[in-house]
């Protein structure tokens, strides 16, 4: 076991994607089985009671690797020498809400946020933002994290790329494990652009591309694309609240890849600041397919995007745009 625990801190902390996050870093699911962790959790002052419940299961789990626990409410304390960041910490979206409708109450808490993590953390520590509009979160933290790089902030596009992976593992009853390099472009919302065009599959000992297999186009136009696009709502529309273990799940998967790499040949879906890589406009964190090696994520180049995937490329960088705008109109205003 490495002698040298690192720090992470969980915003949200009390809240519930942190309720099945927490017990996934803290076994080891993200920084390996044998990386002792300290856990910083941050939430908000009338939320304090519910930490302490969260801080004594976290105790009563009786994790090897987990050193101790800090809960607070004080950002100063919860980024403090912190290796990594789990930013889950927003205001939900309920039934009937779009993103847009929570960027005003977010965009603060992510310049707050920014502030915090540029003053206390680490300068090479590794920013997740889970927290919606996550995309556009992830560029108001980063402008207001001026000292760490802004490649070290990245916005959740896994939960889409893990929702996507199923659906196709599902239509060719396949496993999942046999389903790789489905990609997510753009924003984190209903415009995103879940694309399988460059994915393979592993059928009956070969591997194909995913639209020679499933060999209907209009389902990878239509079903496939408005399935994901609006799987968060579906999932609000049955449970009466958003995604939550899912969520979890590819937080750690992100933060997992972020640290340990990705397999030659793989990519995975990040949105990071954009180099204007396939015509996407510079400065907006985009989703794109990137690989990792030594904790540096590169996109990937040279993938074939058709008409179709680029048209709606247009319409999700237009809305990063315009989230862009509004945001920083906020953040002046405040």
């Amino acid at each position: 076991m490495s002698a040298e625990p690192i720090r992470v801190v969980v915003t949200g902390a009390a809240g519930q994607i942190a309720y099945s996050l927490l017990y996934m870093v803290a076994k080891g699911d993200v920084f390996g089985p044998n990386q002792p962790l300290i856990l910083h959790l941050l939430d908000i002052p009338p939320m304090m009671g519910v930490l302490e419940g969260v801080v004594m299961e976290l105790d009563d789990c009786a994790l090897p690797l987990l050193v101790s626990v800090v809960p607070t409410a004080d950002p100063a304390v919860a980024f403090k020498d912190v290796d990594a960041a789990f930013l889950v910490g927003a205001m939900p979206r309920k039934q009937g809400m779009e993103r847009k409708d929570l960027l005003s109450a977010n965009v603060k808490i992510f310049k707050v946020q920014g502030e915090a993590l540029d003053k206390y953390a680490k300068k090479d520590v590794k920013v997740l933002v889970v927290g919606n509009p996550a995309n556009t979160n992830a560029l108001v933290c980063s402008h207001y994290a001026p000292t760490i790089p802004k490649e070290n902030f990245s916005a959740m596009t896994r939960l889409d790329q893990n929702r996507a992976q199923a659906q196709i593992a599902g239509r060719l009853g396949v496993r999942i494990s046999q389903v790789k390099n489905v990609i997510i472009w753009g924003n984190h919302s209903a415009t995103q652009v879940p694309d399988a065009r460059n994915a393979s599959v592993e059928m009956n000992g070969a591997v194909k591309t995913v639209p020679e297999a499933v060999a209907d186009d209009e389902f990878l136009k239509q079903q496939f694309l408005e399935t994901v696009q609006k799987r968060g709502a579906a999932v609000i529309a049955a449970r009466k609240m958003s995604s939550a273990m899912s969520a979890a799940k590819a937080a750690s998967d992100h933060m997992r890849d972020w640290f340990a790499g990705t397999r030659d040949g793989e990519y995975v879906s990040m949105g990071v600041i954009s180099d204007g890589s396939y015509g996407a406009p510079k400065d907006i964190v985009f989703s794109f397919p990137v690989a990792i090696q030594n904790r540096q994520w590169k996109i990937v180049q040279g993938l074939s995007v058709d008409e179709f995937t680029r048209s709606k490329l247009d319409v999700t960088a237009k809305e990063l745009l315009e989230e862009k705008e509004e945001a920083m109109a906020v953040c002046a205003a405040d």
